[in-house]
């Protein structure tokens, strides 16, 4: 059997057309839902591999939403299905670390004949990726596991998405509780995040002592921080290096 994958769509006829033409061709639709809340529900509890995510949806969360939260909750990939193309919608969704877009036309299908080629080349690449990503993941946790000074790595939009043994100890917080939340949810006062200005962090982080509230106790420490980058040298995540001062 293929792929499991999940179709998040408000159109019914939409999804049953997208249903339809992904299990001729041997993949398995195992949920189709309408709305970003039931998304995020069914990902959490079958566990896709792979998310098919319409960005117009019913309800408040639209799929970018939707998507940003499945990605940093589940690291579960997400294929956006759109007819939208301006600026700032595609903005937003590069901004979730998506895998792709398979474009529908102004009757909110999928361009016909059914763009198979287009679609199926989409999934490949994507479960590839992921695969490979994920892979560079575990390592990278493996590594910071064995790291003695504290570690926090985040997304671009300096969301947490690993965190050392290290880290948890001196911040008081588990990776669990805190991924895909803001860093200075766990790393406490740190305004500069607000900005992804990666000058101003440095220099900011360089210049002054911090302090972490840990268990209710303070906690002085010292840190660094750099920029990770993709092979076009976009900036996709930041890494936080920090000890307690005078340790």
């Amino acid at each position: 059997m293929g792929p499991n994958i999940l179709v998040v769509e408000d159109e019914r006829i939409t999804a049953e057309d997208i249903k339809s033409g992904l299990e001729c061709s041997g993949y398995n639709v195992i949920d189709m839902v309408a709305s970003g809340k039931e998304a995020i529900e069914s990902a959490g509890k079958l566990q896709p591999d792979l998310v098919l995510m319409d960005i117009k949806l019913k309800g408040k969360m639209d799929g970018i939403e939707a998507a940003g939260q499945i990605k940093l909750k589940y690291d579960i990939p997400v294929i956006y299905l759109t007819a939208f193309s301006d600026e700032y919608t595609l903005t937003r969704a590069k901004a979730t670390e998506h895998s792709g877009f398979v474009m529908k036309d102004e009757t909110g299908l999928i361009k016909k004949p059914f763009e198979e080629s287009e679609l199926h080349s989409a999934i490949a690449t994507t479960l590839y990726r992921h695969k490979m990503e994920k892979n560079h993941d575990n390592l990278v946790s493996a590594m910071l596991k064995h790291y003695n000074e504290a570690v926090i790595a985040t997304n671009s939009e300096g969301l947490v998405k690993l965190m050392n043994s290290s880290a948890e100890n001196l911040t008081g917080f588990k990776l669990d509780k805190v991924v895909g939340k803001k860093v200075s949810t766990v790393f406490q006062p740190l305004k500069t995040f607000e900005s992804f200005d990666l000058t101003l962090m440095k220099e900011h982080l360089q210049q002054n002592e911090h302090i972490l509230v840990s268990n209710g106790q303070e906690i002085k420490v010292k840190c660094d921080l750099n920029s990770i980058s993709d092979n076009d040298g976009q900036i996709n995540g930041f890494i936080l290096v920090f000890k307690q001062k005078n340790q």
